[in-house]
């Protein structure tokens, strides 16, 4: 029986979900006992991070020109990192940063490995690698989000704008995962699909995600 895209990419995200223990922070967070100047620091680390993806992306969506699912995947998350851009000032204010602070910051080697690595995706995987890698990782990223969403109400009072860049990656994105499938399927009805490499590159990110989470948790 052949292989689909959607059965793919669900062996794929199972297999590479993260171990619970590589993120010690967002489990600090959710119950409330992380400090605030952690929260300061992820604001800041956001700052850098969302508006390096959104070009990343753009870039993968130009070399998908051959591959029309793949650009419009790319192009879609391009978007989404661009609505969020415009929703993480609140969540950045309601944690003391204001401008001069976000000038003078310097961005934490940990944090960034995640961003620089979407980068050279864009830069050397093949657009059908790149959107299974991508789309494995999302997972796990959209559940950080509602427990920090969640978190950030109950124990740290912020109101629901300073909430809403969380938010925004919490919510189900049934149009995404569609147009990832599709994305996959069409990879795999002509031969472009590499999933070793995929698997490889989606191991990566999952392991930059964990270390930009411990990193976040002992900045020093």
């Amino acid at each position: 029986m052949t292989r689909t895209a959607r059965d793919l990419l669900r062996t794929i995200t199972a297999e590479l979900a993260p171990d619970p223990r590589s993120n010690p922070l967002v489990p600090l967070i959710a119950a409330g006992e992380a400090d605030r100047e952690v929260l300061a620091v992820l604001a800041l680390e956001q700052m850098r991070v969302i508006p390096a993806d959104r070009r990343a992306f753009l870039q993968l969506a130009v070399r998908s020109t051959a591959e029309p699912e793949a650009d419009a995947f790319f192009t879609a998350l391009a978007e989404g990192e661009a609505v969020a851009r415009q929703r993480l000032p609140a969540f950045a204010a309601a944690c003391g940063v204001d401008e001069d602070r976000a000038a003078a910051y310097t961005p934490l080697p940990g944090c960034q490995a995640y961003p620089a690595y979407v980068a050279w995706l864009a830069l050397n995987a093949a657009p059908a690698d790149a959107v299974l890698a991508v789309t494995a990782n999302f997972s796990a990223w959209g559940g950080y989000c509602a427990a920090i969403a969640g978190a950030l109400r109950t124990h740290y009072g912020f109101d629901d704008e300073a909430c809403a860049f969380f938010d925004f990656f919490a919510e189900p994105a049934e149009e995404l995962d569609r147009t990832a499938e599709r994305a996959v399927q069409a990879a795999l009805d002509t031969g472009r699909l590499d999933e070793r490499r995929a698997r490889a590159y989606g191991h990566l990110l999952q392991s930059y995600e964990a270390l930009f989470w411990r990193t976040l948790e002992r900045p020093a």
